[in-house]
C-alpha cells in the first residue's frame, strides 16, 4: 500500500521541479521604441513616464514610487516606459550612466541615479565656475567624465557592478549621446511634454498628474 503513495510523491516533486520559473517582468526591457519599455509587453496597461535626472519632482516622485511601482510592474500587469527628457549636460551624462550595460540593467540602474539625487544634484546647483568650464566646454567625452567625477556618479554606479573603465567607456560613446539626445527632442515633439515628471497611460497623456498619488488612483481605476 505505500508504493502507489511514493510514486504520487516522486510525480508531483518531478513535476514541481519541471514547473517554468515565472518570469521576472523587472528584467524584461524592451529599447525598440526609443525608451525603455519595462515588463510584461502584453500588459494591460502601458505606463509611460517622461523623467529627467536634474528634475528634483522626479526625484521626489522617484523617492515615493519606485518600490511601488516595482510591484505593479512585478505582476505583469503594467509596462512601464521610461523616456529620457534631457535638458543639460548634466542630464545627459546621467542618462548615459543609466544606459551603461546591458538593457535589462537599466531599471536599477536608473533607480540607483534616481534616488541617490539628494546627494549629488545639490552639487551640481552649486557648481563653481572651474567646474562649469569643464562641463559645458571642449569634447564630449570629457565634460561628461568631469561631471561624473565631480558629483561623485562613478561612485553611485560601484555597488552596480561597474568600475571606471567601463563607465568611461559608455561616457565616451557620441553614438549613445546623440541617440539620447536626438530621441528626446523626438519625443518632445510628439508627446508635447510640459513638465517632468509626466505621464501616459496608453498612449494618453494624463494633465496634472505629476506625483504617485495622484497616478496611483488612475492605475488602480484602470486594472
Amino acid at each position: 500500500m505505500k508504493f502507489p503513495t511514493i510514486a504520487l510523491a516522486a510525480t508531483a516533486a518531478l513535476a514541481a521541479v519541471a514547473a517554468p520559473a515565472a518570469t521576472n517582468w523587472l528584467t524584461v526591457v524592451d529599447t525598440k521604441g526609443g525608451g525603455h519599455a519595462i515588463g510584461n509587453p502584453a500588459a494591460k496597461i502601458k505606463l509611460t513616464e517622461f523623467v529627467s535626472y536634474t528634475c528634483k519632482h522626479c526625484g521626489d516622485f522617484a523617492k515615493q514610487a519606485t518600490s511601488a511601482l516595482d510591484v505593479y510592474v512585478a505582476t505583469g500587469k503594467v509596462q512601464l516606459d521610461v523616456r529620457h527628457v534631457v535638458r543639460d549636460p548634466v542630464d545627459l551624462t546621467v542618462a548615459m550612466l543609466a544606459n551603461c550595460g546591458p538593457a535589462a540593467k537599466f531599471p536599477r540602474n536608473h533607480a540607483a541615479l534616481m534616488l541617490a539625487q539628494p546627494k549629488w544634484l545639490p552639487v551640481a546647483e552649486k557648481a563653481t565656475s572651474a567646474q562649469q568650464s569643464r562641463w559645458y566646454n571642449g569634447p564630449g567625452p570629457a565634460r561628461r567624465r568631469a561631471i561624473a567625477s565631480d558629483l561623485k556618479l562613478y561612485d553611485i554606479m560601484a555597488p552596480r557592478g561597474y568600475d571606471r573603465i567601463a563607465l568611461d567607456k559608455c561616457l565616451n560613446d557620441e553614438a549613445m549621446a546623440k541617440r539620447l539626445a536626438d530621441q528626446s527632442v523626438a519625443d518632445d515633439k510628439k508627446w508635447k511634454v510640459a513638465g517632468t515628471p509626466s505621464f501616459a497611460i496608453d498612449g494618453t497623456m494624463l494633465s496634472g498628474t505629476h506625483a504617485w498619488s495622484i497616478l496611483q488612483p488612475q492605475l488602480d481605476a484602470r486594472l
